[in-house]
């Protein structure tokens, strides 16, 4: 009997060591990321770099991530199915760059009730919604768009007269991005210009040529636009060009898309605030292998911002999508790298 007792009881404990093994490797393959990301929408060359940023990093970890968008960049619901739907799988780590603050919360209190990494990438999540589900990210890694407004507001000022008249163009009304890149450049030229009117073009070209066009129409004077992103830099400088004031009327976008990047080489636009998706989606991706390998990540960390004008646009070219310069990654000393 004795013998028969122990026998069952080694049994029982490497029994309880399979299940230890086995639960290990569902959270991350001792030690290997199992990532699924859900970004915006792959209509915009933005969010393709982003993602080819996530696939890089994926090939030379050895991980190949499963990435998923939203059909639009105002497909809010998609993107939360989305991810809703890869919360209920295999997954060790989410990488999520929601739409609208909020949208994406039900889902990341899923991944979170899971015991699983949140990574949040480019927009941030509302703080005090993602509390309130008990699904706060473990790091966020992104554009500091006030920043990068200061900048465009900082160059505007050595391209205008003093207390000359300028516009804002930013994305849709409310949304916390544009909004930062607005306030940014309003900061950073108040008492410098006068700011006579601000509106939204919905993130959208045609309709970013529509708005400049009538603000021109009513402020002839008009010396320059803050374009709150590249693809509607694009527009305001056709409207620019149809209205025979290119060189005239400045402008100074945000983005950094290789279609912006010639353009400011030609001279449709002035600048354009260059971020780089791809070292966003790069990062995040870096901050999911730092998870796997239990290393503590910080809680924010600033994605690299560039402004490139003609004197350095054949330098951004060349380098697009990634950064011209060097950029602090802390990732990378989490991961060996």
């Amino acid at each position: 009997m004795p013998r028969i007792a122990a026998a069952s009881t080694t049994a029982l404990l490497l029994l309880l060591a399979a299940c230890s093994s086995g639960s290990d490797s569902a959270a991350g393959d001792g030690g290997t990321a199992k990532v699924a990301a859900v970004i915006k929408g792959l209509d915009n060359p933005f969010f393709q770099s982003m993602e080819q940023g996530i696939k890089d990093q994926g090939t030379a970890a050895g991980i190949t991530p499963t990435v998923q968008a939203a059909n639009s960049i105002t497909d809010t619901t998609g993107q939360a199915d989305r991810l809703t739907a890869l919360a209920g799988q295999d997954f060790s780590c989410y990488i999520v760059n929601p739409i609208s603050g909020t949208n994406l919360v039900q889902g990341m209190a899923q991944i979170a009730a899971q015991k699983d990494t949140i990574v949040n990438i480019d927009s941030p999540v509302d703080a005090a919604a993602a509390k309130a589900a008990n699904a706060t990210p473990a790091t966020y890694v992104g554009t500091n768009n006030e920043s990068a407004g200061e900048k465009a507001g900082a160059h505007m000022i050595t391209l205008v007269p003093a207390n000359a008249k300028v516009a804002a163009i930013g994305g849709i009304a409310g949304d916390v991005t544009s909004g930062a890149r607005v306030d940014g450049f309003t900061k950073a030229t108040t008492g410098k210009l006068q700011l006579v009117q601000t509106v939204a073009a919905n993130w959208e070209r045609q309709e970013a040529l529509t708005q400049t066009t009538n603000i021109m129409q009513a402020h002839p004077d008009l010396a320059g636009f803050f374009v709150a992103n590249d693809d509607m830099g694009l527009g305001a400088a056709q409207a620019v060009a149809n209205a025979g004031k290119t060189g005239k009327v400045h402008i100074i976008s945000v983005d950094g898309n290789k279609d912006a990047l010639t353009a400011v080489k030609n001279g449709g636009l002035d600048a354009t605030v260059a971020q780089y998706p791809y070292a966003i989606g790069l990062m995040g991706m870096e901050a999911c292998q730092a998870a796997a390998a239990g290393k503590t990540l910080p809680a924010n960390v600033e994605a690299p911002v560039e402004l490139v004008t003609k004197e350095n646009a054949d330098k951004a070219l060349a380098s697009t999508p990634k950064p011209f310069g060097t950029y602090d990654d802390p990732f990378k000393a989490l991961i060996g790298g």
